[in-house]
Parts: C-alpha cells; sequence; structure tokens
C-alpha cells in the first residue's frame, strides 16, 4: 500500500502526505452487491487512521481535524468503510478517496464572520411596519368611556 496524498488547498497549502505505516486496513465480509461471491470474500474495507499521532499533520491542523471531525471519531481515530464495490481492490481505493477527502474539509480554516449591518430601507420598512400594526390595534380597541 502506498501512501496516501492529499492535494493542496486551503489549509494546506503543499498538501498532505499520510504514510502507509500509518493507515490500518481491516477486510471483512461485505453486505450488498455480490451474489454467492459476498459470502466468501472479505470485500469490506475499514481504513483507519490515528490524527493524536499522525505525522501528516501540523499542530494547527491536528487540532482543525480533531474539532471538525470529533463526531465521526472514536477516541482519535478515524474510520472509513468502504463496501459498495464488489472487488476489494476498489474497496480500497474508494476508502482512500473517502479519507482523503474527510482531512481536506478538515484542516480548512474556518471563515471569519464579517458582521452585517441592516439597509437604512430595511430599517425604514420595519418601522413602518410596526407603526401600521399598532393603528391597526388601536382601531380595534373599544371606545373609551370619557
Amino acid at each position: 500500500m502506498d501512501d496516501l496524498r492529499i492535494t493542496p488547498g486551503p489549509g494546506a497549502p503543499r498538501g498532505l502526505t499520510v504514510p502507509a505505516a500509518e493507515l490500518v486496513e481491516q477486510f471483512s465480509r461485505a453486505s450488498g452487491p455480490g451474489g454467492q461471491g459476498v459470502n466468501t470474500t472479505d470485500s469490506r474495507v475499514q481504513l483507519s487512521l490515528d490524527l493524536a499521532t499522525t505525522t501528516a499533520l501540523d499542530d494547527v491542523q491536528r487540532t482543525r481535524a480533531l474539532a471538525h471531525l470529533s463526531s465521526r471519531l472514536a477516541g482519535t481515530v478515524l474510520t472509513v468503510d468502504a463496501s459498495e464495490q464488489r472487488s476489494q481492490r476498489q474497496n480500497r481505493v474508494a476508502a482512500r478517496e473517502r479519507l482523503a477527502a474527510l482531512l481536506r474539509e478538515a484542516v480548512v480554516p474556518p471563515v471569519p464572520r464579517r458582521p452585517t449591518r441592516r439597509t437604512q430601507g430595511s430599517h425604514r420598512r420595519r418601522l413602518q411596519d410596526k407603526r401600521e400594526r399598532s393603528e391597526l390595534k388601536q382601531v380595534r380597541r373599544p371606545p373609551r368611556a370619557d
């Protein structure tokens, strides 16, 4: 198995390379297409990577990835399954692509929120609507006994 290469993008300008030694692959029998062959071949692939110990990420990327993927992690281990294809080789490729996509998305820095202001027109319309609603309620009140 080769190293997992992740293309450059935001948060990883030079891309990422996950050493093959850090990836753990497990194979099992898959459900789904394959007919009788499903019962005899281990075509399902589980690809795991420990984000806390990987050398592919620097400290900033590691922090972002752990925060972004926290709901998918078991401890600090990220696991991806692939069982759509009938062949183990195709499932291995699919699992690697999924892991690469998750890591690429996880290291992207958050976009800072730019505070916005309402326009003068929207402010004016809101106050006008409030005035109209208030007048309508004034008209519906019973007359005062003075």
